[in-house]
């Protein structure tokens, strides 16, 4: 497994597997397949978001095949620059069990306590999924809260469990 950074030259992987993300697993992101799938030059929207400073985005390969991924995003208003959010998590259900989703997560931790100012990160996760919050805990996030209702798919509703990391 080879964990890195991914770049622009990432991006069509990175695509491929956030579709993928968006059927597997509707009820952990707030876009839709169906809105993904719509958009304009999705690859070249991933490439430029792939090199916006603030943003870095972890990607795991197994045998150059893009498994996993997670991207740390730094709030850019001068009274937040002290924290940043966790998001777009997934993990490949061939792999999961693995440890993928664990050093993802790590790398992003340790990107984060490189960026000059980092105090805390953030994320939500939908309440009902206990592997990701037994990962998110065991690397020390806390629940700071739960919004009911937050995200509906269909016509069934999630709750979502936000937590955070502080990292002094």
């Amino acid at each position: 497994m080879k964990i890195k950074l991914l770049t622009p030259h990432d991006a069509s992987a990175y695509w491929e597997l956030r579709l993928e993300a968006l059927q597997q697993s509707p009820e952990a992101f707030g876009t839709s397949y169906e809105e993904a799938v719509q958009r304009n030059n999705p690859i070249e929207r991933v490439a430029n978001n792939l090199q916006t400073e603030g943003n870095y985005t972890i990607g795991a390969f197994d045998q150059d095949k893009l498994v996993g991924m997670v991207t740390l995003s730094q709030e850019s208003s001068l009274k937040m620059k002290h924290r940043a959010n966790i998001l777009a998590m997934y993990v490949s259900p061939q792999v999961r069990g693995k440890g993928v989703g664990k050093a993802v997560l790590k790398e992003a931790i340790h990107q984060a306590k490189r960026l000059e100012g980092m105090e805390k990160l953030n994320l939500s996760v939908v309440s009902s999924n206990e592997a990701a919050k037994n990962l998110y805990t065991q690397l020390g996030f806390k629940v700071f809260g739960v919004e009911e209702k937050a995200l509906k798919v269909a016509d069934t509703y999630y709750d979502e469990d936000h937590m955070v990391l502080f990292l002094n």
